[in-house]
């Protein structure tokens, strides 16, 4: 992986994390970098799971690679806050 492809990682997992966390409704008590931590594993298990179902590359935008991305921060930054609230 090359400097630019790990730049845009970390870019488009904060936008991800981020988009993630306003799903959820209240107060999450993780920081900024647990958020882009989740954003960009999300990012990438949903381009895995896109790629299974045959939806990773469309002609556009690929919104429902975007929504599994999404779902899939909002789950992990739920999972995660409440293992930080048991502390």
């Amino acid at each position: 992986m090359e400097i630019s492809g790990l730049i845009s990682a970390i870019v488009i997992g904060a936008v991800i994390g981020v988009l993630g966390r306003l799903v959820l409704p209240g107060r999450q008590r993780i920081g900024v970098l647990w958020t882009i931590a989740v954003g960009i594993v999300a990012a990438l298990i949903g381009t895995a799971i896109a790629g299974g179902l045959g939806v990773a590359d469309t002609d556009g935008v690929d919104w429902a690679e975007w929504l599994i991305q999404i779902a899939l921060a909002a789950f992990g930054v739920a999972a995660l806050d409440r293992v930080k609230l048991r502390r």
